[in-house]
């Protein structure tokens, strides 16, 4: 029962993000569950009133769903400047920054949420919170983790280095690199910690978004707006 309500939280937010989607744009098109709550409800509305839109995804299964859903796919290189980016988030605070990287896919989350006119958020209620406070994904070169390590406990966090649950060994982005999941705490300054985390030497990039545009948060009284 728990589950299914969160579940059509997450439908509801996905559906308001949605519906900011016009026919001609450009769509960046997120990683993880919400995200592919959005993109299914994206296909529902390009079937429906026969909208003609490019998605540009952020992750090779993003593609794939985008794909199989009936929604043309572009890229970066293509279309530099996107209209439109709908993601989900692990946490929001209450000033709106944001926690992502659960699944790996948020290097070329964050290129193509910077390369968006206006980057938007849906998450169910569970993922609000006051402040910041689960592990930082930052994904770094093979190469470089041990240096890596070494400057995020410089800056106090804690590195554990992510590990592939379903196959064994360590999770592999896409780019084929390694994650280090850093634990600060609560994060009091999102700002200034991801100005810090951006000089790590050996850091590709890290989990910490400070750009979104507006939030559409699923709760029990339905869909609620928040903007910086």
């Amino acid at each position: 029962m728990v589950k299914e309500v969160k579940n059509l939280k997450k439908e509801q937010a996905a559906e308001s993000a949605v519906s900011l989607v016009k026919d001609g744009m450009v769509v960046g098109l997120g990683t993880g569950s919400t995200a592919e709550v959005a993109i299914a409800k994206l296909s529902e509305r390009v079937k429906r009133e026969e909208l003609d839109i490019l998605g540009v995804p952020t992750s090779l299964r993003t593609e794939m769903i985008a794909i199989e859903s009936g929604i043309r796919v572009t890229t970066l290189s293509e279309h530099p400047s996107l209209d439109i980016c709908i993601d989900g988030a692990d946490q929001v605070d209450s000033r709106l920054n944001l926690l992502k990287g659960g699944w790996g896919s948020h290097t070329r989350e964050k290129i193509v949420s910077y390369a968006s006119k206006k980057f938007v958020v849906c998450v169910d209620d569970s993922k609000i919170v006051e402040r910041l406070d689960r592990p930082v994904p930052i994904e770094v070169l093979p190469y470089a983790v041990r240096v890596v390590e070494a400057q995020v406990r410089e800056l106090g966090g804690a590195p554990l280095l992510r590990k592939d649950g379903t196959r064994g060994g360590y999770f592999i982005t896409e780019g084929g690199n390694l994650i280090i999941d850093a634990n600060f705490g609560v994060i009091d300054n999102p700002e200034e910690l991801t100005v810090a985390l951006s000089s790590i030497v050996g850091a590709i990039e890290h989990g910490i978004f400070t750009n979104v545009s507006e939030v559409h948060v699923g709760g029990e009284e339905g869909v609620e707006v928040l903007r910086r």
